[in-house]
């Protein structure tokens, strides 16, 4: 049987109870809050735009299935020049792309600024490299799909792209590694 004295200090006890857990939780939600904050900082940190392009600096370079190289390995890229997209930032980390869909995340000093490009790899038609950026221009040549090319310039409509001594335009819509109506 309940002791009728005791009830009060009972009722004290729980309160006191709630109450601590209450302040645990309060704390630790707090707590969790800045954690959050200052990784979201720490993550966002360049200032450059998401998504945008790069290119593979060096090779080899892993592609890890998180930010950090205690994640395993998904893939390797062992032609520097390729073409990727970064999603994401954590860190010294990028989430990127690839233009076959591949994703993970690569070490950033392992990534350039240089933009390349791959020509057209959905299509199976091939794509042609014209003396100017016009439709009637000359056709220099015509690349298979999945070609790399390194882009010197876009004006939204027409990149000025080259490979090994060759050089001329091809339409940007036709390009993995330029978004549409962007401007270089």
């Amino acid at each position: 049987m309940l002791n009728p004295g005791g009830l009060p200090f009972l009722r004290s006890t729980v309160k006191l109870l709630i109450s601590w857990a209450l302040i645990r939780f309060a704390l630790t939600a707090a707590l969790l809050a800045a954690s959050a904050t200052t990784t979201g900082l720490r993550a966002e940190t360049t200032g450059l735009p998401l998504p945008r392009f790069v290119s593979l600096k060096s090779s080899p370079a892993n592609l890890r299935i998180g930010p950090g190289v205690g994640y395993s390995v998904e893939w390797v890229y062992i032609r520097p020049g390729i073409p990727l997209e970064i999603y994401q930032q954590f860190g010294n980390w990028r989430r990127v792309r690839d233009w076959n869909g591949a994703s993970g995340w690569i070490y950033a000093p392992l990534l350039s600024g240089h933009r390349t490009a791959v020509i057209a790899p959905w299509s199976k038609s091939n794509v042609a490299l014209r003396k100017k950026p016009t439709f009637d221009s000359a056709v220099i040549s015509w690349f298979e799909p999945g070609v790399g090319v390194k882009l010197r310039r876009c004006d939204g409509q027409w990149c000025s792209v080259a490979l090994d001594s060759m050089s001329g335009f091809v339409k940007q819509f036709d390009l993995w590694g330029a978004y549409p109506g962007e401007v270089l």
